[in-house]
Order: C-alpha cells, then structure tokens, then sequence
C-alpha cells in the first residue's frame, strides 16, 4: 500500500538536494507551483506526470512510489531501460479497452494467459483457424505521420480477411507491441486501436503482450502483430476444392493499397518527395495510402455455409496472381480480363509517377481487387448482390481448364 506522506516527503527531499525550488520544478514539467506543492503535502502526480518528475528528480518511479531510493542502482532493471511501475500503470489503463460483453472471454487482464469457452454446439464438426499478422512496412509509415491508431485496423482488417476467406467466423484475438520505451499515450492508441478494429469485425480482444526491449529496439520505435482464432465447419470450409469450369471469378473492390506494396512506394517518395502532398481526388498522397485496409467480413459472411461458394482469395502481396493461384485446383486455370478491373486513382497516380510496368503493378499491388470468390457460374449475380451490400462486386474472369493456375488476357485501362 501506498504512503503518500513518505512518498511527499521522497519528493521534497530529492527536489531540494538537486538544489530546485518547487518553482523549478513546476517550471521544468511546465505544471502549476500549486501542483509541485500538492505533491509534498501527499497527493500523487498522475502516471504520465510521474514518469516526468521520475526524470526530473534523477530517480525511477519504483523509488517515488517506495518513498526511498534502492541501494545498488546501478544494476537495476530501470538502468536496463524497463521501468515496470510504469508499465504496469500503462497495462492498468489499457483495461478498459479489453472490456467485453463477449461470453465465451472467461479471464480478464492481470491472468498469466486468456481463458476462451470453445463449446459450439451449432457446429457440428468445429475447426479451428488460426492465423497471425502483422502490418508491415506501413507500420513505420503510420508512426511518422501519426496514424498510429489507423494501423491497427489495417492489421486487424487484415487478419480477419485472411481467415475469412476460408468460410471462418473471426471469434478471439491476442496482440504483440514490442517497442524500445512505451510511451503511454502510444500504446494506449494502439490498444483502443485494435479493440475497436475486434469490435467492427464481430470479435473479442481477449489480451497480449506489451514488451519493453531497449536493447533490442530502438526508443520511438514500435512492432505491432497479431494472431487470430476463428471457427468453421469442416463440412463447410472454403479451400478452393470445389472450384469447377464455368465457374465465374468476381473481385470485391479495395480503397487503395491495403497493406502491401509500402516497400515501393517509400522508394518512391525518397525518390520524389514532393508526392507525399500530392492531391488525388481531394485528399493527399498520405491520406490516400494511409487508408485502413478493406474489412470484408460482414460483406462475405453472408456467402458462408453454401456450396455454390466455391474459392476466396485475399489479394495481399504477390497480387491477384500470387494469392488466386493458391485456391485453385491443379488442371484448372482462372482466366482474367484485366479490362475489367476497377482501379482506384492511387493506383494511377503511382504508375505514372514510378514509370512502372503494369506487370509490376499487377504483382506488388491489389490494383483494386481486395478479394477475390469464385462462384458456380449459375450463382453469380447472388453472390455480387450480397458484397453489394458493403461493397462494389464484378466478375472479372472465369475457370477453364489449363496448367496455368491464373491467367491474364487483355490490359488494364490506365488513365
């Protein structure tokens, strides 16, 4: 338990043997002199302010809080880098966002690991699928230009299409932040960042991991992943096994870049700096690709359960070839019009500022197709009326027989 008089007295003694008058420090932490005197007359600065006066007084948190300092400081863990007081406050605060009306969610945080109901008497032959993500390069991208919050949705969207595609209902997710110092305002972003992104895909964020490795990386810099655990029916798992000629392909529009193709385009703006305020359609470069990946869940789970859904593919890197190729059966080919496709005007826009070649193009980008089904011939115009709902829906090419698992015909229409 705390002493908040010990503590006042800690204080007081630290400011004046750094010879600082209270004035000083309410100078110095840009604070009130009302609120330096609060502090040794017993009353606690708040986390963030405690780290700062921590600082200031040449101490560690642990030390305020104890009202003393430690023998032996030289080998501590705060002299490593990791404050865990502080870090404890932070996990603290990051509570409310893993609260949940969720069930099946039988621990909260605090527990050495997630507790998760997995009784689903609706399935008659439960699967588990299970997959993990992590946003890539965009990440760095997101931290420079304060999109922090952003990127978790780009992750989470992410994961949950991956599985989606597969027939799966997204159910718990368990996130990783490794970073050099955890800034508190910064982790709590990306924690109501991906409790948020749970939330609009219809699943929980049951817990994670925060690691503080100073050693390993550096301070202001952080690495986001996450992992996933959804559910189907054996007897209704989308694998692409069912894929058949005269099936019909149908792409499902994307906003843009997702989360691949950033490798590029960094190149790009080292190259061309200027493009980063670039206006496309009324927004800049960086609003247009710092876009949140496409969540397509509730668009497509209306297409679950039915045989006539024969193959989803999420168009990540490798392009609408890498990732359609990994669905279809050997013998059959997926014959694309690439006239067809829909582009969004980014996608333009780099083209002609890159000079790239569209094969380029077609294998580092999703070049407006986020996803992919493939749907017995006769049910087409269903299934694109069911995406509809969410999102624009067109065939784009169809199954025939053939050694090339995807084929292209034709160009895009470049403008």
């Amino acid at each position: 338990m705390l002493d908040n008089q010990k503590i006042a007295a800690f204080i007081s003694e630290r400011r004046k043997n750094l010879k600082m008058t209270q004035a000083d420090v309410a100078e110095k932490l840009q604070v009130s002199f009302q609120a330096v005197s609060k502090w040794e007359n017993g009353t606690l600065p708040n986390v963030e302010m405690l780290v700062e006066l921590a600082e200031l007084l040449e101490v560690s948190v642990d030390e305020i809080l104890a009202g003393k300092e430690k023998t032996n400081e030289n080998f501590s863990y705060r002299r490593a880098g990791v404050d865990i007081s502080y870090t404890d406050a932070i996990k603290k605060e990051m509570a409310v966002y893993l609260e949940t009306k969720d069930r099946r969610v039988l621990n909260r945080m605090g527990a050495f690991a997630s507790l998760y109901d997995i009784s689903f008497p609706e399935y008659a032959d439960p699967v588990l699928v299970l997959k993990s993500e992590e946003p890539g390069s965009k990440q760095k991208l997101a931290m420079e230009y304060g999109y922090s919050e952003s990127i978790c949705h780009d992750m989470i969207n992410h994961l949950v299409n991956d599985i989606a595609v597969m027939g799966a209902v997204p159910l718990a997710v368990l996130d990783t932040i490794v970073c050099g110092n955890a800034e508190k305002e910064t982790v709590k972003s990306f924690i109501k960042g991906i409790s948020d992104a749970c939330r609009e895909n219809e699943c929980t964020l049951v817990g994670g991991e925060t690691s503080v490795q100073p050693q390993v990386v550096e301070k202001g810099v952080y690495i986001l992943t996450s992992s996933i655990a959804g559910i189907v029916s054996a007897e209704h798992i989308i694998d692409g096994s069912r894929i058949t000629p005269g099936d019909a392909v149908l792409a499902v529009e994307s906003n843009g870049l997702h989360t691949n193709g950033y490798s590029l385009v960094r190149l790009l703006m080292d190259k061309m700096p200027q493009m980063k305020l670039d206006k496309i359609e009324g927004e800049t470069f960086i609003e247009q690709i710092m876009k949140p990946h496409t969540p397509y869940y509730k668009a497509v789970k209306g297409l679950f359960g039915y045989d006539r859904v024969h193959g989803m593919a999420h168009i990540t890197g490798g392009g609408i070839q890498g990732n359609l190729s990994r669905i279809i059966p050997k013998g059959l080919c997926a014959e694309i019009n690439l006239a067809e496709l829909k582009l969004p005007s980014v996608f333009h826009y780099i083209r002609r500022a890159g000079n790239i070649e569209e094969s380029e193009m077609l294998s580092t980008f999703n070049c407006g197709a986020g996803l992919v089904i493939v749907v017995s011939g006769k049910w087409k115009e269903w299934a694109a009326e069911v995406v509809k709902k969410y999102y624009n829906c067109y065939e784009i090419g169809v199954i025939t027989q053939g050694e090339e698992k995807v084929s292209f015909k034709n160009h895009i229409t470049w403008v």
